[in-house]
């Protein structure tokens, strides 16, 4: 970005500021560019945005405030549009849809968005919506098929509890609730892409979880990344990876390295096709720089760089889970 001043290129900078929100004061890392002439700060609009963001993910956190992607998942679970849902709950006309969005919803509007995301308790806020008799018989409907499909939503969390904890949305997690089913995706598209051996894929993941949050202030899968002897790594992968695989998205092949070592090969099962549908348009331009960066990467260049990142360098004597703050001192993407 070039000074308005001098009409000079300035300098990205970044410090840690509390900024104020709602009363409150939540430290970021806070970006900004600098005219070194004037000593003028400036930022562009995807920067106060994530600046803002970073504000917004800590004070969701704090109060547990669903975020954006799951209220919109607790309205789709009922298949109703967002204009019912806020009728339904009393909020404005364009409450919810606005909520979806990303503006942060007041805690007791918050309050009442959990409710409905428990069937039961969005049945009892429906008995006491001011609907029309037919109107409601068919939301009571959609409520009997979510709870009919409640069964499976609570199988991934459980799966997702025993392998990686029961994690909740915030600075380890990159601000949102981890995801098996993106998770799995997101291995599914670099073994089609790169076909890696485990090593290279477990940094191609931090990769792009890390670098979407530089971006964005999010995580791209919700994992854990922990830094070991050999550069970061999700939480639990060695299970992860085992459940993918007897779940037929990837096939992990043997290959002999040779005569004394042999290493594990992701490549995308025969009969899975990666899904892009549940990305967004920015989440898979990420996932393709990550790979594109590091396609004609060894295992063992991209073990080296992951080892100059500070994620890795000021986590690896304690074994430490990272912290997605770390992102935005990320050199190599």
């Amino acid at each position: 970005m070039k000074s308005p001043y001098t009409g000079k290129d300035m300098i990205l900078k970044k410090e840690k500021r509390a900024v104020p929100f709602r009363k409150e004061s939540f430290e970021v890392v806070y970006q900004y560019y600098l005219c070194e002439e004037s000593k003028e700060q400036f930022t562009t609009t995807e920067l106060d945005e994530l600046n803002m963001g970073q504000v917004w993910n800590q004070y969701r956190a704090a109060h547990n405030i669903p975020f954006p992607e799951e209220i919109r998942n607790i309205r789709e679970k009922y298949e109703l549009s967002a204009s019912k849902m806020s009728e339904i709950l009393g909020f404005g006309a364009n409450s919810y849809r606005q909520y979806e969005a990303g503006e942060v919803p007041s805690i007791a509007n918050a309050r009442l968005i959990q409710t409905a995301s428990n069937v039961t308790g969005f049945k009892q806020l429906v008995d006491l919506w001011n609907g029309d008799a037919a109107t409601k018989e068919k939301v009571y409907k959609k409520i009997t098929r979510a709870e009919i499909d409640k069964k499976e939503f609570r199988i991934e969390a459980n799966l997702l509890s025993y392998f990686v904890g029961d994690l909740q949305p915030d600075i380890f997690t990159g601000f949102r609730k981890p995801s098996l089913e993106r998770f799995g995706e997101m291995v599914a598209f670099f073994a089609e892409r790169t076909q890696p051996f485990k090593t290279k894929m477990n940094k191609l993941l931090f990769y792009a979880d890390f670098l979407l949050f530089k971006e964005s202030g999010q995580s791209i899968s919700g994992i854990s990344y922990q830094a070991i002897q050999m550069g970061p790594v999700p939480m639990g992968f060695h299970s992860l990876f085992d459940y993918l695989e007897r779940n037929n998205v990837i096939t992990i092949k043997s290959v002999a390295i040779n005569e004394d070592i042999t290493g594990e090969q992701f490549l995308t099962h025969q009969y899975k096709v990666f899904n892009p549908a549940l990305f967004t348009a920015k989440e898979l331009d990420v996932l393709n720089r990550v790979a594109k960066r590091f396609e004609k990467s060894s295992t063992r260049e991209i073990i080296d760089t992951s080892h100059l990142e500070y994620a890795w360098k000021e986590n690896q004597a304690s074994k430490d889970i990272i912290s997605y703050e770390y992102a935005f001192d990320l050199m190599y993407v």
